[in-house]
């Protein structure tokens, strides 16, 4: 008998991971189940599954239950315990106020500010059915935010009256950010700093109202002295669990949790249209024990972007933090320009990302490595096993040529001779890959650039199975630095790294000539 998983456990929502074999987002087939109280006989809930991490929504606090599920051993948990209930509604919100009144989104937002001083350590803020316009909610240590099904909570088109998070906080610590370097940003309509044991849940909807406003016009500017916001920002935090909502039409990127510790991403569901700029899906930068499983993406850009902050123009590094132990499992990726990237803000470090059972589908890039020469820092110890990619452009790719920022492309960034090593030479050292699946291949199952002074190291390639090309694939560059020829349904290419492929008919013959298959014509 298979055993489940629990995967997140709250005081009224339960996440259990079901390990079919060979299943990665989905179970080969629905799986039906009930839960019964501990010592009852009658089932409290019952229903089918069809995800490998399914949610039970509607538990009782502080009980035990038992789960049965065809195929499995009898699953045993207990609910946590909550101090307490506040519903938020109770405070006089108005329902349904126009994206353009800020009176009304400024005034919900007093009222939310007055049900959270109500919240008991341990509790929970709870938010009923409906939809609510409000100005940016600040969370704290010790409680949960409920979002039951039905209940949307969105920020309102205008920007007006929204607090901006300044650079650094009073410590000199970076709170505001952009691309990896401390800047005063607007709040996003969820955020907050500094806190523990905080839990955001349930079956409801957080909406920044990104497609409504002027944010996606002025994606990489500034106005009113401030950069945009994110869906839900997470500063400084620890023992944090994100558990089964939708987040969408984030101003900018989605879910971006900096510098925390311990974090829990379950069964969320992420989205923003197609051609929504820089809508990253979960963008961790500076943060340790991170978990994401079971998440959905549906993006304008990479779905998860793994980050360590940016060293500044000037070598500035007392911002930098590295990023270590992401695990992410059982995701399913469904568009977006990357899968899983990491870069190219990684000066502070990313270490031990492992990535597993995760479905890919019309993402550009599969697994992404990205970096330049100034960003220092070293990514190291990355691992993908039993993946399906299907319709990517590029299912394996590592660039140390990236040509980002104003200066992506002069010569001292894009240049072919060896460099002197410095502090600003970024490493890549440690890249597995075992049995991944690639249906629909356009332009090359993988591309390794590397620095003349520092090449890619132990990139090691088992099982990668490329079943078919697309037939409509048209040529172009595989990855984003100077001098790279267009391609289609190429192998593996690499140059300045070192590939060991099980399957030699994949690899070029001679690596060193490399820069000539690489180099335009």
């Amino acid at each position: 008998m298979n055993e489940a998983i629990a995967v997140a456990i709250s005081a009224r929502i339960a996440a259990i991971r079901l390990p079919v074999p060979g299943a990665r987002y989905t179970l080969p087939q629905p799986l039906a189940w009930r839960l019964f109280k501990a010592g009852e006989n009658e089932s409290a809930q019952q229903g089918t599954t069809e995800k490998v991490v399914t949610l039970i929504d509607g538990l009782d606090t502080d009980t035990r239950y038992r789960l049965t599920i065809e195929g499995f051993s009898d699953f045993h948990f207990h609910t946590r315990t909550c101090a307490g209930m506040v519903n938020a509604t109770y405070f006089g919100l108005v329902a349904g106020a126009d994206l353009n009144d800020l009176a009304k989104a400024k005034d919900n937002a007093d009222k939310f500010k007055a049900a959270l001083a109500y919240v008991p350590s341990g509790g929970t803020l709870y938010l009923g059915p409906g939809l609510w316009t409000t100005l940016p909610l600040a969370l704290r240590s010790d409680m949960t935010l409920h979002l039951a099904e039905g209940a949307v909570l969105r920020a309102p088109s205008l920007r007006d009256g929204w607090p901006i998070l300044p650079a650094r906080d009073d410590a000199g610590n970076m709170l505001g950010s952009w691309e990896g370097l401390p800047e005063a940003c607007f709040a996003a309509p969820v955020h907050a700093i500094g806190a523990q044991n905080l839990t955001i849940e349930g079956m409801g909807i957080l909406d920044g109202s990104g497609n409504a406003g002027d944010w996606w016009t002025w994606p990489k500017e500034t106005r009113d002295g401030a950069r945009r916001p994110r869906g839900l920002h997470l500063a400084g935090c620890k023992d944090v669990t994100l558990l089964g909502f939708t987040i969408r039409n984030a101003p900018s990127w989605t879910v971006h949790p900096q510098g925390c510790d311990r974090l829990k991403a379950v069964g969320l569901h992420i989205q923003a249209p197609h051609d929504s700029p820089n809508t990253d899906g979960f963008d961790p930068e500076g943060c340790t024990d991170v978990l994401v499983e079971g998440v959905r993406f549906s993006v304008g850009d990479d779905c998860i972007a793994i980050k360590a902050g940016k060293r500044g123009s000037g070598g500035e590094a007392d911002h930098l933090a590295e990023t270590r132990n992401v695990q992410i499992r059982h995701c399913l990726m469904e568009r977006g320009h990357g899968g899983v990237v990491i870069g190219s803000e990684m000066s502070g470090g990313v270490h031990d990302v492992t990535v597993e059972d995760c479905d890919m589908i019309g993402t550009d890039r599969g697994l992404r490595l990205k970096t330049r020469r100034g960003r220092g820092g070293a990514i190291t110890n990355i691992t993908m096993r039993r993946v399906m990619m299907d319709g990517v452009l590029v299912p394996l790719s590592a660039n140390a040529h990236y040509f980002c920022d104003a200066d992506g492309h002069a010569d001292w960034v894009q240049s072919r001779q060896p460099a002197p090593v410095a502090e600003g030479t970024p490493q890549i050292d440690g890249i597995l890959v075992e049995d991944v699946d690639v249906y629909d291949l356009a332009l090359a199952a993988g591309v390794f650039l590397g620095l003349p002074e520092m090449p890619i190291r132990n990139i090691r390639i088992r099982r990668l199975r490329i079943h078919s090309n697309d037939p409509n694939a048209t040529t172009a560059p595989p990855i984003m630095a100077d001098g790279v020829r267009d391609m289609r349904h190429q192998g593996i290419l690499c140059e300045h790294a070192e590939v060991d492929c099980d399957d030699q008919k994949l690899l070029s013959p001679d690596p060193i000539s490399l820069p000539n298959l690489l180099a335009a014509s």
